[in-house]
């Protein structure tokens, strides 16, 4: 499956955040991402985050790249808001993106789709990822679209 191609414009998502690199997230002892989103929801922060935009889909942002896919990166897990509170907050910046659909149970669908990613950036070396910021969109309990940043054409 080919992505879409987007162009979005940059808004603020506020949540909790974690720091980690996808090396730490193969093994379970210092995977921290399962982590994040089992307090994200087990704290119901979706209605507690103030100033969210009604309607706003729940979504996982990456940002703070050390480098690139093997370095350091920031996940945060959130909702778009109005303006930064005292939930963390990170800036989708604008830009080009290339939209990947996982349908299908979480977080197996999710899994599955970044698979996709990692295929089509392997299969497509002459696409740039931009490494500001990527993120995931959960559409509903079963959806989710994956924005990965690349650089303009």
């Amino acid at each position: 499956m080919n992505p879409k191609r987007l162009e979005v414009s940059g808004f603020t998502v506020a949540g909790i955040s974690v720091r980690t690199k996808n090396s730490d997230e193969f093994n379970p002892t210092t995977a921290r991402i399962a982590r994040l989103w089992q307090q994200f929801f087990s704290e119901n922060l979706v209605e507690k985050i103030p100033d969210r935009l009604e309607n706003s889909p729940v979504y996982g942002v990456y940002s703070g790249f050390e480098s690139d896919a093997n370095g350091f990166y920031d996940l945060t897990a959130g909702v778009s808001v109005h303006q930064s509170s005292d939930f963390t907050p990170v800036t989708i910046q604008p830009g080009s993106y290339l939209v990947f659909e996982g349908v299908g149970p979480m977080p197996g669908a999710v899994i599955q789709a970044w698979g996709q990613v990692w295929a089509y950036f392997e299969q497509n070396p002459q696409i740039k990822r931009s490494y500001q910021s990527d993120f995931e969109s959960y559409i509903g309990p079963a959806e989710v679209h994956i924005y990965i940043g690349v650089a303009a054409e």
